[in-house]
């Protein structure tokens, strides 16, 4: 019996991650072994609960019937453990978590491990990278994410603030007169992040405001990759003020117009209202704020 329910959560798995590979990448197992529970599976049933092309899988009538019941049990599983989790001293169970993937050498990542290895009981799958993902349609518990929240229909806990650098390789800040106001940069070669506005706007002494266009010379999706390119010289960029701290450090990063400031990015915990490991999520979400000192309000979680 304990074989087949294990048999039943792989097929509910499937369904909901679309594809026999994706839900062997989720859980950890190959995709062949993926398909053949689900057909052993339909073997012991009798009866055939997907239908299979080279392109997607789709619910027979009775893979409908039986995947509702499939997700009502492993509701009450999750529930179940929920409540074990909260009574319990050593918390039990998985979270799959997205953050972006120029925090994985951050103090946050260091207050994950930390919070991996006080909880030795608890899974952690972590997805890294700068593409926005969704926590429902991608499965995850928890999104860390940086900037600022637009989605109202999460739960939110703010992690802090990071502040931001404008900077540019030694090598290519050598070569150009040394700016003292925004608008003497827009002659210079500059460094896009894909996921940010094309124009930068820096904040003065005053008070005032000044945008910054330039020449984009090379776009790229990943922070990583923003701060390699910088490193070689080819322009001018904004980078996490770990990441230009890092490179300044090893003289290969020069800060520029220093009387001028970047606003500072937020970082947020967001999961759904309706999570399934919910005491598991909010234990994970109270620990790394805590750890990371942020400057929380006291009322912990809110809608974003």
């Amino acid at each position: 019996m304990i074989e087949h329910l294990r048999h039943m959560a792989i097929f509910a798995r499937v369904v909901d991650e679309g594809s026999f590979r994706a839900a062997a990448k989720a859980i950890g197992l190959a995709p062949s072994r993926v398909s053949e529970t689900v057909s052993e599976l339909e073997t012991y049933l009798g009866v055939t609960l997907l239908y299979r092309t080279t392109r997607r899988i789709a619910l027979t009538n009775e893979g409908r019937m039986f995947y509702a019941r499939v997700t009502e049990m492993l509701r009450s599983a999750e529930t179940g453990l929920n409540e074990l989790n909260a009574l319990s001293l050593e918390p039990v169970g998985a979270l799959r978590i997205s953050m972006p993937a120029f925090m994985s050498s951050s103090a946050l990542a260091t207050a994950i491990a930390e919070f991996a290895r006080r909880h030795p009981q608890v899974a952690l799958s972590i997805t890294f990278t700068d593409a926005r993902t969704d926590l429902l349609e991608d499965g995850f518990d928890v999104n860390i994410r940086v900037g600022w929240l637009d989605d109202s229909s999460m739960m939110s806990r703010k992690l802090g603030e990071s502040d931001r650098a404008l900077v540019a390789g030694t090598g290519y800040a050598a070569t150009r007169p040394n700016p003292t106001h925004p608008s003497d940069m827009e002659d210079w070669d500059w460094l896009r992040y894909r996921h940010r506005s094309e124009y930068t706007t820096l904040y003065g002494p005053d008070g005032g405001s000044e945008k910054v266009l330039g020449q984009a010379r090379l776009e790229v999706d990943s922070v990583d990759a923003l701060y390699h390119f910088t490193l070689q010289n080819l322009g001018a960029t904004v980078l996490p003020e770990h990441l230009a701290a890092r490179g300044e450090a090893e003289g290969k990063l020069t800060r520029l117009l220093p009387d001028w400031r970047l606003l500072p990015l937020g970082y947020f915990a967001v999961w759904p209202d309706t999570s399934r490991r919910e005491s598991l999520t909010l234990l994970f979400v109270r620990f790394i704020s805590e750890w990371q000192g942020a400057a929380a309000d006291p009322i912990h979680e809110r809608k974003s």
